[in-house]
């Protein structure tokens, strides 16, 4: 199982503390030690002191079954913004301006210049998504995951306002917004910034 996670890398561990093998206890703790996935524990014990062991040992939630889906989700969605904000923060603490590719963004004058010195004017939520992309940099984020990270609210499937958004964008930022570049689509799954990022 840990080996499985070191190469998958996920962004969010889901543990029965009954599985064959390790005790979802003890990987609980060892995940932690190696790394900053969120790690939610689901049981069908109510064993009030495995809930304590567990979230002392490092995991973010810990539910008993049974568990209605949408109680799971909101904790899974919960996590994943400690996650999205944690990895950020490690990688941006602080660095207030990056550039990629073409580009020179400025996080603390929320600004966009090309490297010639031409500013590009976003709104406010372009700037949020651009800010999100780049700080996610090589990591697939879902619609869910972004609408939170721009507007605080949870996407739902028939949603369109992230898509349209980032097709605004891409005809800011890209070349040929019609075959991005940077900002790929990753079907099924959500999409990925691929330019490579240096921070100053």
């Amino acid at each position: 199982m840990r080996r499985c996670i070191k190469v998958q890398q996920p962004d969010i561990v889901i543990l029965d503390l009954q599985m064959p093998g390790e005790h979802g206890l003890e990987l609980a703790r060892k995940l932690r030690q190696d790394s900053d996935v969120g790690i939610i524990i689901v049981t069908g014990t109510g064993d009030k002191v495995d809930e304590i062991v567990g979230l002392e040992g490092g995991a973010d939630d810990y539910l008993t079954k049974p568990v209605e889906e949408r109680a799971l989700l909101a904790r899974v969605r919960s996590v994943l913004r400690r996650v999205m904000s944690s990895t950020a923060s490690s990688d941006t603490s602080d660095k207030s301006v990056v550039k990629f590719s073409d580009w020179i963004l400025d996080f603390t004058a929320h600004e966009l210049k090309s490297t010639t010195g031409e500013e590009i004017i976003l709104t406010s939520f372009e700037f949020q998504l651009l800010a999100t992309l780049v700080k996610n940099a090589n990591r697939v984020l879902s619609r869910d995951q972004i609408m939170v990270s721009i507007t605080g609210r949870d996407w739902v499937s028939n949603d369109r306002s992230v898509d349209v958004l980032m097709g605004k964008l891409r005809k800011k930022i890209e070349r040929d917004p019609h075959n991005p570049s940077m900002i790929k689509t990753i079907r099924g799954a959500g999409y990925k910034f691929t330019a490579r990022v240096e921070y100053s």
